[in-house]
């Protein structure tokens, strides 16, 4: 190679990698400023804006990576929802999150049922404060099964098991850009006996939780619950 032929490549190698470079942070702040406008992520693929982080053949769903804290502060519950469906992945995403849930003794005395079937979603939104379910494009309920969970005194403990598995999905909710409300079910024997019917459910299982799902229209501001007073040190009463 003669003389100044590497100096020529290693230039051009260099001219190259910072167009490169130019694109892509154009590319993570493009994506970056629909995220905070729309909730999610544009690509179809995990890419690498600040709210998807690196890139990973395993990654979450894109949008999924927001810090747990803010995640956790930023639900609430969402009762208007756009005419749009709700992808059939994000779906799975949710149950999994529900299923990673803490359980007593790891029994795991839970099933879901996730309904997207427009009929249905109307049959379901004749729960008393479940008229959004009649717009929303999904939902999952979330079924106790009490012969599968512990025994004796602790045989109700399904219901707090369950309880995580739906606190688990809206959180996930959330985390993924979408709005959701949960619609309690148990223990009010009528709406138990409407879900039943409504979906099947076989007897012996006992449907806790119906969690409306869907693209948040007119999302409302998060509550501050936060109350100092409420917490004690060591011992009730004392101050913290």
């Amino acid at each position: 190679m003669k003389p100044g032929s590497i100096e020529k490549v290693i230039i051009v190698i260099l001219a190259v990698a910072a167009a490169a470079a130019t694109a892509t942070a154009v590319k993570m702040k493009t994506n970056s400023d629909k995220v905070e406008k729309t909730g999610a992520c544009p690509e179809t693929a995990p890419c690498e804006c600040p709210k998807c982080g690196p890139a990973t053949a395993d990654a979450a769903v894109p949008g999924a990576t927001r810090d747990a804290i803010e995640v956790i502060h930023a639900r609430t519950s969402v009762r208007e929802y756009a005419d749009k469906p709700v992808p059939a992945d994000m779906l799975t995403t949710l149950v999994k999150a529900g299923m990673a849930a803490p359980t007593a003794g790891n029994r795991q005395p839970w099933y879901f049922v996730v309904v997207t079937d427009r009929a249905m979603l109307d049959k379901l939104g004749e729960h008393p404060h479940g008229g959004m379910l009649k717009t929303a494009g999904a939902a999952i309920a979330v079924i106790g099964a009490p012969e599968e969970g512990l025994r004796g005194a602790s045989g109700e403990m399904w219901v707090q098991d369950c309880s995580a598995a739906t606190e688990n999905i809206l959180v996930a909710v959330e985390a993924l850009g979408l709005g959701a409300v949960w619609l309690g079910v148990y223990p009010v024997p009528e709406r138990m006996a409407a879900v039943s019917e409504a979906l099947g459910i076989p007897e012996g299982y006992t449907p806790l939780s119906l969690i409306s799902i869907g693209w948040p229209q007119n999302k409302p501001a998060p509550k501050d619950k936060y109350k100092p007073e409420k917490i004690y040190h060591d011992k009730w009463g004392a101050s913290f």
